[in-house]
């Protein structure tokens, strides 16, 4: 790159060949040029905060490019070291002599940002400065733990949840950083258990077909003094087939119903009168052909630990599942309530598709809704497992930080 310095008037003009003004001036050397034989630095021609080299700014900090006369031409702040910079959004004023971010726009944490500004001075010439800074790295950081898991296909009962690692004391700042749209659209509201889990419903259960999309913008949320957020993606899902089924605890029956309409009314055994099983509405969380169940893990010491339970649907975080039953006479299904809480299907050893247990197990989604009815019990509580729609629709926005 060639530069042709001329003598025009008092000041001296600077002509740039090659790959134009702004390239040329931010790679010259040497800082701008003033009338009158009086250099100007950088510094004094086009005054930047944060200064050069600054680290440790806020999200919020102090974001501004100023001339002391003259006019900014052009200013730009991005954030560099990604694949596609994302610059700052921000304006000159309408004096020409300051730039600032646009109302609202915030710094990313642990980022590096450049800074670029070309001015004119009162007598035509145009200087340029390049400078750098870095924004705050937080020590602590929170994540959100989330299902279902991107691109799955679940049942019309699905509950978005998070699970963070932290405790959350800016619950609204969480909340409204999470965005929860659908195809068709439907309203979605959150409820906060505490300060660590949230989850998210619509009013009812949702339409079969219906494409859901969460957009996690958590990245530099602050959620408690000097905690910060780092996920900033999108995941989706998608509803499928409506199927509920309905557990009769006292007349020992599980109707299944898909879209409206009844497929099979299958016998089963559900809470002995000692252990009675929850009522309410539980969601299928997860699915095993086979898993172990040890008694000592739910507070039943060594009554039982059988280690090949077969077609295995978790329904409660405490340990309801409805699952297939190999150990008692095929009399009891239909008959008799003897299990420790869980639901039990007619099965053989090693598991088969043409039980009771295989046949709803090969139909079963994550997200269907299981709900128990009669049984001598309480109703399972709306934070064990996805039990959110044990409460209605007023209950549930209650419980949201935003509302």
């Amino acid at each position: 790159m060639r530069h042709v310095l001329k003598r025009a008037g008092r000041g001296i003009a600077v002509a740039a060949a090659g790959a134009g003004l702004w390239a040329a001036l931010a790679g010259c050397s040497g800082g701008p040029l003033d009338i009158g034989g009086k250099p100007r630095s950088p510094e004094d021609a086009i005054l930047v905060t944060p200064e050069d080299g600054t680290k440790g700014v806020r999200a919020d900090g102090r974001l501004e490019v100023k001339v002391p006369d003259g006019h900014l031409e052009r200013v730009r702040v991005t954030k560099v070291e990604d694949a596609q910079p994302e610059a700052v959004p921000g304006a000159i004023a309408g004096d020409g002599l300051s730039w600032n971010p646009a109302p609202g726009a915030k710094l990313a944490l642990a980022a590096k940002y450049a800074v670029d500004a070309v001015a004119v001075d009162e007598d035509g010439n145009r200087s340029a400065r390049h400078t750098t800074f870095t924004t705050y790295v937080p020590e602590q950081r929170f994540i959100g733990y989330f299902k279902p898991e991107n691109r799955s296909t679940v049942g019309t009962g699905m509950i978005v949840s998070f699970s963070f690692n932290q405790e959350i004391e800016d619950r609204a700042a969480v909340e409204r950083a999470i965005r929860i749209t659908s195809v068709p659209p439907v309203e979605v509201a959150g409820h906060w258990f505490g300060k660590e889990r949230l989850d998210f419903r619509p009013q009812e259960y949702w339409k079969p077909g219906t494409r859901v999309t969460v957009a996690l913008n958590l990245r530099d949320v602050q959620a408690a003094p000097g905690v910060y957020g780092i996920q900033q993606k999108s995941v989706g899902f998608t509803i499928g087939r409506s199927q509920v089924s309905l557990v009769d605890a006292d007349a020992h029956t599980m109707r299944v119903e898909r879209d409206g309409e009844e497929l099979a009314t299958v016998p089963v055994t559900a809470g002995a009168p000692k252990t009675t099983t929850y009522n309410g509405k539980m969601v299928v969380t997860e699915l095993f052909d086979v898993t172990r169940m040890n008694g000592r893990t739910v507070g039943f010491g060594g009554e039982y630990d059988i280690k090949d339970v077969p077609h295995a649907m978790r329904l409660t975080s405490s340990g309801t599942f409805l699952h297939g039953n190999y150990w008692a006479s095929s009399g009891t299904f239909g008959n008799a309530n003897t299990s420790h809480g869980c639901v039990g299907l007619r099965d053989v050893k090693g598991g088969s598709s043409d039980t009771p247990a295989g046949w709803f197990f090969d139909r079963t989604l994550v997200g269907d809704v299981v709900e128990v009815v009669n049984s001598r019990d309480q109703k399972v509580a709306p934070d064990n497992g996805l039990g959110g729609w044990n409460l209605d629709w007023n209950a549930w926005k209650a419980g949201s930080a935003v509302r």
